[in-house]
């Protein structure tokens, strides 16, 4: 039954062009070809990857964002009430007016007090501010050694500045080594991402993030084994050079250096636009479209890629709605925040607010500006 499955999977027919077959794709004559079995590798170099970056996080990013003054806003916490945190746990974080004063009854405290307990309970399960700039110094390093890797693999080659050589002598077409590894390591380091995202921090695009890991796993995976790796290796570069500009937005908002901040972002979203929107749809969708008809019949790999090429563009028009709405937000002289994040919720008390040092003498300072709502949110 497994041997079926396991042979109907590997049809040639599904993943290759008519008339050619895996034998075709074997070494010889000292040309090495892609592989499946190659992508074995990519779950062990995951883990390692989540073993590098917990140092990674420990022994740079912590001391980093000592360095940039990454502070914790106080927390007050909320005190311990067996009957709130029981529906907090079990009901949900934000119960309706009838269960508020339901509660109320329950526990003895006020509507008012129960509120407030539900504020501070919920703010307490948000994420740190130091957990936030540790993941966004880990992109971000990944990101921007990811992208000077990736150009370094393709900017001598020909089908860099000429699509139509993407597809010259395909499938027939050799991996050098710098190829492999530029394969290996991007694949690794999505498992990484998709085996912690449980743990990372959560946004309101939580899902669509999931949809964008799992599609971008079976998009290196299947471009590695059926043969794509030159327009693979142009997809990822053309990715990484725009998330690195992101994760440093990130860390400055994190740090509180509002104008550096917001003009990283401003360079992100134009490089995001450009690639994504521009390039991506007319230059590199189009090479994968229409050049590959010209060659051969198209097949179910040939519909497959291609399918899983417009999910990911159908999560880049998202993500640049977000992107636009933010910029538009900047240039109206409001603070640009992560549409995907959820805000800090404030004590409305003033008794609290002084308590929490919320007074507007206290606050830091900015590039020499007082931090007026730091809730420390970008566009992931």
């Amino acid at each position: 039954m497994l041997q079926t499955l396991y042979d109907h999977f590997w049809w040639e027919r599904l993943w290759l062009p008519v008339n050619l077959t895996w034998a075709d794709l074997e070494d010889r004559d000292g040309r090495v070809y892609a592989k499946a079995s190659d992508l074995y590798i990519t779950l062990p170099l995951a883990l390692l990857f989540l073993i590098i970056r917990y140092f990674f996080e420990l022994y740079v990013a912590t001391p980093l964002a000592a360095l940039l003054n990454v502070k914790e806003k106080t927390r007050l916490r909320a005190p311990l009430n067996p009957t709130l945190e029981h529906f907090y746990l079990t009901s949900g974080k934000q119960p309706k007016q009838a269960e508020v004063e339901l509660l109320s009854r329950q526990s003895g405290l006020s509507g008012r007090q129960v509120e407030r307990w539900f504020r501070r309970r919920r703010n307490q399960d948000r994420p740190s501010l130091l957990k936030k700039f540790r993941e966004a110094s880990w992109r971000f390093t990944f990101y921007l050694i990811a992208f000077i890797a990736g150009m370094a693999v393709i900017v001598d080659k020909p089908w860099f500045y000429d699509m139509r050589k993407v597809w010259e002598g395909y499938p027939i077409q050799s991996v050098i080594p710098s190829q492999y590894w530029y394969y290996m390591i991007e694949l690794s380091f999505y498992w990484s991402l998709l085996f912690s995202i449980a743990s990372d921090v959560k946004r309101k695009d939580f899902k669509e993030q999931i949809i964008h890991h799992v599609a971008t796993i079976i998009l290196i995976s299947f471009s590695w084994f059926a043969n794509y790796v030159r327009a693979g290796t142009l997809i990822m570069a053309l990715h990484d050079s725009s998330d690195y500009l992101l994760e440093s937005a990130k860390m400055f908002n994190y740090a509180g250096w509002k104008n550096t901040c917001n003009n990283i972002f401003i360079v992100f979203a134009i490089v995001f636009i450009i690639t994504r929107l521009v390039i991506l749809p007319f230059w590199i969708l189009h090479c994968t479209l229409v050049y590959p008809l010209e060659l051969y019949p198209a097949f179910f790999g040939y519909y497959f890629f291609n399918f899983m090429m417009g999910v990911l563009q159908l999560l880049h028009i998202f993500w640049a709605y977000l992107i636009l709405r933010m910029a538009h937000k900047f240039i109206t002289g409001k603070l640009v925040e992560d549409e995907r994040s959820d805000r800090e919720e404030t004590e409305s008390s003033e008794g609290e607010e002084a308590a929490a040092g919320g007074g507007a003498k206290s606050r830091p300072l900015a590039n020499g500006h007082p931090i007026l709502n730091n809730n420390h949110r970008k566009n992931d």
